[in-house]
């Protein structure tokens, strides 16, 4: 008796340790990537972050501003980002050229061509010489990056025309902010406009869209949240708890009543008027999934769509390296 007392106790001081050392544990850092202020959570969760019950407890959150997709697929691949908000365009490059065949669609961000919601604009000058899409050849054409989403469409579209890269016109990439004076001081003859950049009264005084992307692919399931697999499930519950504070901010700022503080806080972070961002939030922005499910049908479609433009090698199944039960646990919590 006095044997089994003592290893009871055993056990039970050990028990506790355990539990100490639980709580005592750090929280995961969850590094994510975001590209175009507003128009990217993770550019602004944080401004939310009253909403964020989990957030230092098992998670700390490190928003990370890239250039442009493809770049998101080198830290994916180093260990240097854990939740890649990837393009759909990017998506195919990380699995087949990258060989990250460990990666999971996880989440939407949002789409694009959606009745009644927005779609990205292609602008040229208003009073230059690019009337319709054949006068580009010959021309020079503004990206983020290559094989990023608006560089894929603006191949697509200027295929349909017969014109392809290198041989009919150049491509130079830039960023977002700097395209509005590269195109007003004529160093190229088309930029795309995403938002919230598109909707700069400053370029619209001087620009048209030429096309959108709609009418270039259609609707896209623009952006989706990815991760590798080991990461998923070495930190599974701490992921379930980012996203369940990801999806009671999401829902916050979908929801109308809440727009006008919605559109102060992206006038703060991108230092402009909030009178600017009466779009935000409404359907004259993107579509947002409240659940932030991604539509997989169109995914497909879109990623397809790289392989025939030659990005990838061979078609591949979205559905195989897509996990949605991290983010429908989520959802389930705020029922």
């Amino acid at each position: 008796m006095r044997m089994l007392k003592i290893s009871f106790a055993a056990v039970a001081a050990m028990a506790l340790l355990g539990a100490g050392a639980a709580q005592s544990a750090d929280p995961v850092r969850i590094r994510v990537s975001w590209v175009a202020p507003v128009s990217n959570w993770a550019s602004i969760l944080m401004e939310k972050k009253d909403l964020a019950r989990n957030l230092g407890k098992s998670y700390v959150f490190e928003p990370v501003r890239y250039q442009g997709t493809p770049p998101m697929v080198t830290a994916l691949a180093s260990g240097e980002l854990d939740i890649a908000n990837l393009a759909y365009s990017t998506l195919g490059i990380a699995i087949q050229n990258a060989g990250l065949d460990d990666i999971r669609v996880i989440a939407d961000e949002f789409r694009d061509g959606v009745p009644g919601h927005y779609t990205q604009e292609y602008f040229v000058l208003a009073d230059g010489p690019v009337k319709k899409p054949q006068d580009l050849k010959g021309k020079v054409i503004a990206t983020n990056a290559a094989g990023s989403a608006v560089d894929v469409a603006t191949r697509a579209m200027l295929r349909k025309f017969g014109l392809e890269d290198k041989r009919d016109y150049t491509v130079v990439e830039a960023q977002f902010p700097t395209m509005r004076a590269m195109l007003a001081e004529k160093k190229v003859d088309l930029i795309p406009g995403v938002l919230p950049f598109s909707l700069d009264p400053e370029l619209r005084k001087i620009a048209r869209a030429l096309y959108t992307q709609r009418e270039a692919i259609g609707v896209t399931e623009m952006i989706v949240w990815t991760a590798r697999k080991p990461f998923l499930d070495k930190n599974r519950a701490a992921v379930v708890d980012f996203m369940e504070d990801t999806l009671r901010i999401v829902q916050w700022y979908l929801d109308p009543k809440n727009q006008k503080e919605a559109a102060e806080i992206a006038a703060r972070v991108t230092r402009q008027p909030a009178d600017r961002f009466g779009w935000l939030f409404t359907d004259k922005d993107y579509y947002r999934d409240p659940k932030m499910i991604p539509d997989l049908v169109a995914l497909q479609k879109n990623v397809d769509m790289t392989k025939d433009l030659g990005f990838v090698r061979s078609n591949l199944d979205v559905k195989k390296y897509t996990d949605l039960s991290i983010v429908e646990e989520a959802a389930k919590r705020l029922k």
